[in-house]
C-alpha cells in the first residue's frame, strides 16, 4: 500500500504516526513545501517575544528524527501542483508525476489579507508560520520601531499587540469589526476586553479598516475608511487565514471554505482523506462542515485519518467553536457560537476577578464567555461538549466541586444546566 501524505503539520503528523502503527511495512510518502518539522501556528508569537526557544516550536522534534522514527519517504520542499483523483496521481510542480493508493491532504491554512493601495504585500508582516515568525522577529531585532499598526482584533492580533508594547512600540489595533474579538465574545466581555487594552496603553480604532498605505522614508502614513490617518514604521496583518485548497480539483473533490470531509475523514474521492486547517469536519453546535483551525482538532483527525486509510475504522464526531488564550495579564475563554441568542446568565465582577457571561437556549446552555480564571474552562467545556453529542444531564459531581471552588455559585451553575426556577 502506497500512503501519499501532502502538507506535514500537527494533522500529517498524526496521520503518518496512526498509519503506522496499523501498517509497519507500508510505504508512506509525505510532500512538505518547506523543510522543517510539523510546528504549532500558535507558538510563533511565543517565539518573536522571546518566551520559548526556536526548538520549542516542534512538539514531535527534529524532522529527521520523525523521519527515523516513522520510517517515512520524505520529500522536503517539493510542491505539488495537482491532485488527479480520477488518474489517482499527484503533479508536482517539478513535472514529475507521483501515483497513490491513498491520500491524504493536509495542507492547513495561509495567512489571508486583501491587497492594500500602497503597501507591498512583501513590505508588511504577517503571524502564521514559522517563516512569518522568523521575519518579525529578525526585524524586531534588527531595526528599532517606535510606531506600529497591527490590523486584526483577533486572538493572533492581540499576542502580537502584546509583543510589540512589551518591546516599548507605540502600537494600534485597528478591525473593520466594531469590538474585540468579533467571533468569539459577547458584547459586554469584548467592550471590558478594549478598556483593559487601552488602559494598558494600547489604542484602538475598532470598526475602522485599514484602506491604503503610503509611504513616506520610513513612515507609513494610513489612511483608515473614516479618513483618519495612522503612521507607522511597522504593519501587521492579522485579519484571518484561508484553507490551502488549490491542490484538489472541486470538479472532483467537494470544496466549500475548506476540503469537505465526513466523521471519518473522507471527503467526497473514497481514496482521498482531509484533515487539519484545509479541510471542514462537522461543527457539533451547527451539525454543518466547518474550519475549526485548533491544534487539538486538527491532531483528533490526523489520527482518525490516518487510522480508516490504513485499514482501521474509526470516527470523529466533531468538535465546536472554542478558544483559550492569556494575554496582556488576562485570560479569555470563549465556547459556542456567539451569534445565538437566549437568555443571558452572569455572575461575577466583569471588573475584576472571575466573570462568566453564558447564554442558555430552551434550557441548553450554548454558549460561555469566562474572564480571568482558565481554571474552570476545562469542567464547562467538557459539558458542552456532553450537551452537544446529546448526552448531557446536569454537570457531574466533580465538575461542580471545581466550578464551585473558583467561585461560581451552586444557584448559578443550576441555571447553566438549564433548570428553572424560581429566585429567592
Amino acid at each position: 500500500m502506497h500512503y501519499v501524505i501532502v502538507g506535514f503539520g500537527c494533522a500529517g503528523y498524526y496521520a503518518a504516526k496512526t498509519i503506522r502503527e496499523n501498517d509497519p511495512d507500508g510505504k508512506i510518502s509525505v510532500y512538505s513545501d518547506h523543510s522543517y518539522a510539523p510546528y504549532n501556528p500558535m507558538l510563533t508569537t511565543y517565539y518573536v517575544a522571546d518566551r520559548i526557544p526556536f526548538e520549542a516550536l516542534f512538539p514531535f522534534g527534529t524532522l529527521d528524527k520523525i523521519e527515523e522514527e516513522l520510517k517515512l519517504d520524505m520529500h522536503k520542499d517539493v510542491k505539488v501542483s495537482k491532485v488527479d483523483a480520477k488518474a489517482r496521481t499527484l503533479l508536482l510542480d517539478s513535472g514529475e508525476t507521483v501515483s497513490y493508493d491513498k491520500l491524504l491532504i493536509s495542507s492547513g491554512a495561509s495567512a489571508f489579507a486583501p491587497r492594500f493601495e500602497g503597501l507591498d504585500p512583501a513590505d508588511a508582516f504577517y503571524m502564521r508560520t514559522v517563516f512569518d515568525a522568523i521575519k518579525l522577529r529578525e526585524e524586531l531585532d534588527s531595526t528599532p520601531h517606535k510606531k506600529a499598526l497591527v490590523v486584526g482584533a483577533s486572538m493572533v492580533g492581540i499576542k502580537v499587540v502584546e509583543l510589540l508594547v512589551n518591546r516599548g512600540i507605540e502600537t494600534v489595533l485597528a478591525d473593520m469589526a466594531t469590538k474585540m474579538f468579533p467571533l468569539a465574545a459577547y458584547d459586554d466581555v469584548a467592550k471590558e476586553i478594549g478598556d483593559r487594552i487601552e488602559a494598558k496603553g494600547v489604542k484602538l480604532a475598532l470598526g475602522n479598516a485599514l484602506k491604503s498605505a503610503q509611504k513616506d522614508g520610513d513612515i507609513y502614513h494610513c489612511t483608515m475608511n473614516d479618513g483618519s490617518v495612522i503612521d507607522a514604521d511597522l504593519i501587521v496583518l492579522c485579519i484571518g487565514t484561508r484553507a490551502n485548497t488549490a491542490v484538489v480539483d472541486p470538479e472532483q473533490v467537494k470544496v466549500n471554505r475548506g476540503i469537505v470531509v465526513d466523521e471519518r475523514m473522507c471527503t467526497s474521492d473514497p481514496d482521498i482523506f482531509a484533515a487539519g486547517d484545509c479541510c471542514e469536519g462537522n461543527e457539533l453546535q451547527s451539525s454543518n462542515t466547518m474550519i475549526i483551525g485548533l491544534w487539538a482538532n486538527a491532531a483528533h483527525q490526523g489520527t482518525t485519518a490516518g487510522a480508516n486509510m490504513s485499514g482501521k475504522p474509526a470516527d470523529f464526531d466533531g468538535n465546536f467553536l472554542h478558544n483559550i488564550t492569556h494575554f496582556m495579564d488576562m485570560d479569555f475563554i470563549g465556547f459556542g457560537d456567539n451569534r445565538l441568542k437566549g437568555e443571558v446568565l452572569y455572575s461575577g465582577d466583569i471588573h475584576k476577578g472571575l466573570f462568566v457571561e453564558a447564554v442558555v437556549q430552551e434550557g441548553r446552555l450554548v454558549g460561555v464567555n469566562i474572564l480571568d480564571n482558565y481554571r474552570i474552562s476545562g469542567a464547562i467545556k467538557n459539558y458542552l461538549y456532553a450537551i452537544m453529542e446529546g448526552s448531557a444531564g446536569d454537570i457531574s459531581p466533580i465538575q461542580k466541586g471545581i466550578l464551585i471552588k473558583e467561585g461560581l455559585k451552586p444557584s448559578f451553575i443550576e441555571k447553566l444546566e438549564g433548570h428553572v426556577y424560581a429566585e429567592h
